[in-house]
């Protein structure tokens, strides 16, 4: 973004105060990210970080903003507030769609710097593991939901949105509708999942959402969270496995199990094998197939003729 590049709407209410400049920018932030179908979840987190950008610059007009308090903001972000690279990350989308979206500059108009991703595995769990955690979670819903998770390879909010009508029993699939990037995927339906399923139906009785709450609504991913913890603790102790892990253990497990990883990446949903390919620097099962060179010293290989 060049330098004299102010990033404020230019129209009459401009020249108001600027508590009413930035409740506006917020609404309007707001609207266009209902307008494009974003999910609940992305609009509270755009919303959120913009509105963080905003009071570090208060009171400062808009009209006055430009790169160099957008690279200071991020730069303070780290220095001062410590905040992951996954935070810097999404602050400047959420500057971003503000920007190219709301204010519908040109994305070539400016360059933000983004931080490096630190390259680290996934946690993954083991097969007993997987076991121990759902064994211990007593009420059938739960160890439904987490099940599902685990055996279909979902995420919090694609279980959550699951209806009655995703469970295609006679093709053993599960559609797995609007999920991220706006796709639709099927992911397997295990013979065991389907039994657990249909016990489960017996007694819940869904009427719309695969998983409704008290009140009928869909679930909440924080009781997702909540309920894993305390089968987690109480099969593990202390772990930092959280729901989303069952995932990473799905794919992986998947993997070790001789699956062609392409297959992985639809059942995942992912649009680029080599986020899928991660997978393979977890997988166990190939590292057992290889010989270390000090078993060879051991077995005299490279001493022979000596």
């Amino acid at each position: 973004m060049r330098e004299s590049l102010p990033i404020v709407i230019p129209t009459p209410s401009s020249l108001g105060s600027t508590d009413q400049n930035y409740r506006l920018s917020l609404e309007l932030m707001q609207q266009k990210l209902l307008l494009k179908n974003y999910s609940e979840h992305t609009i509270k987190t755009y919303v959120h970080m913009f509105r963080q950008f905003l009071k570090y610059l208060y009171p400062m007009p808009l009209h006055h903003v430009n790169k160099t308090h957008i690279t200071k903001y991020h730069l303070w972000l780290v220095t001062d507030r410590n905040v992951s690279v996954s935070y810097q990350n999404q602050s400047i989308n959420a500057i971003k769609f503000y920007i190219e979206k709301v204010l519908k500059h040109p994305v070539t108009v400016y360059e933000l710097e983004r931080p490096t991703k630190h390259k680290t595995l996934p946690k993954v769990l083991s097969l007993i593991e997987v076991h121990q955690i759902i064994e211990a979670t007593r009420n059938l819903k739960h160890r439904t939901i987490l099940s599902i998770i685990y055996g279909s390879g979902l995420r919090i909010s694609e279980c959550i949105n699951l209806k009655i009508i995703d469970i295609d029993s006679s093709s053993m699939r599960i559609w797995v509708r609007n999920a991220k990037g706006k796709k639709d995927r099927v992911t397997l339906l295990s013979n065991d999942l389907l039994k657990l399923l249909r016990d489960y139906y017996k007694i819940y009785r869904p009427k719309k959402w695969l998983f409704e709450g008290q009140t009928k609504q869909q679930y909440s991913p924080s009781s997702i969270r909540q309920f894993f913890n305390r089968a987690k603790f109480k099969a593990l102790g202390r772990s930092s496995a959280t729901v989303h892990t069952l995932r990473h253990s799905f794919a992986t497990h998947l993997l070790e199990n001789g699956t062609n990883l392409r297959y992985i990446q639809k059942l995942l949903g992912h649009s680029s094998s080599k986020t899928t390919e991660i997978y393979t620097h977890v997988c166990t099962t190939n590292l057992t197939d290889i010989t270390s060179p000090f078993d060879l010293l051991n077995k005299k290989v490279y001493l022979k003729g000596k």
